[in-house]
Formats: C-alpha cells, sequence, structure tokens
C-alpha cells in the first residue's frame, strides 16, 4: 500500500482515482500530478515503481497544500472571519448557511436536526 502525504492509497485503484483520497487533490490536481511525474491514465497503484511514488510524493510537497496543512489553512481562515465579526464571520459563529441561502425552510444541514416547537400547530 503506498503511502503519500500521510494517507494511505488504495493499491488495486488508478492513480488517478486514488490520488483523490487525499484531502486537497481532486480530479484536476490528480491529473496535473500524472502529467508532470509521466504516468499513463490506465495505470494502477500497485503497478507504481518506488521512484515513481517518491516523483509522485515530491510533486505533491512541492506544488499542492494538502491534509492537515489545507485543514488548518481553512479552519485558519474561517476563525480569521470570527475573529473580525463581519456578515460571514457572524453566520459561521451562528452556525448559519454562509453564502445567502434561504433559512425559512431547508438549511437543515448547517442548522441541525429540527426543533419541535411547543403549542405551535396548524
Amino acid at each position: 500500500m503506498a503511502r503519500i502525504a500521510g494517507v494511505n492509497i488504495p493499491t488495486n485503484k488508478r492513480v488517478e482515482i486514488a490520488l483523490q483520497y487525499i484531502h486537497g487533490i481532486g480530479p484536476q490536481s490528480a491529473k496535473q500530478i500524472m502529467d508532470r511525474v509521466g504516468i499513463d491514465e490506465a495505470r494502477r497503484v500497485n503497478q507504481l515503481t518506488d521512484a515513481e511514488v517518491l516523483q509522485i510524493r515530491e510533486t505533491i510537497d512541492r506544488e499542492f497544500t494538502v491534509e492537515g496543512d489545507l485543514r488548518r489553512e481553512t479552519s485558519m481562515n474561517i476563525k480569521r472571519l470570527m475573529d473580525l465579526a463581519c456578515y460571514r464571520g457572524l453566520r459561521h459563529r451562528k452556525g448559519l448557511p454562509v453564502r445567502g441561502q434561504r433559512t425559512h425552510t431547508n438549511a437543515r444541514t448547517r442548522k441541525g436536526p429540527a426543533k419541535p416547537i411547543a403549542g405551535k400547530k396548524k
């Protein structure tokens, strides 16, 4: 099992798909990495040599922010907004949708499960 950026990537999958198991690498980034290293799209992780795995690892370290660093950067950005007390920061602080979605109905993912209100019947 290959270990890249602190993540065990699955061995039987194609390299392009397996790289997406790393937080911060999506389809486009995976394709870019494969092009830079010069790996064929049909190759699977268990067919890679140690040198190719090392090249992939170095490419990711050099050109991408992934895993812990990316999570830390994202949480620091949210914390900065909350400390500024700007509108987006207040929405984060209250646990409401940040990007202008309606909250009268829907928004259950951010607000959590519905709380019944006593005595409210149609």
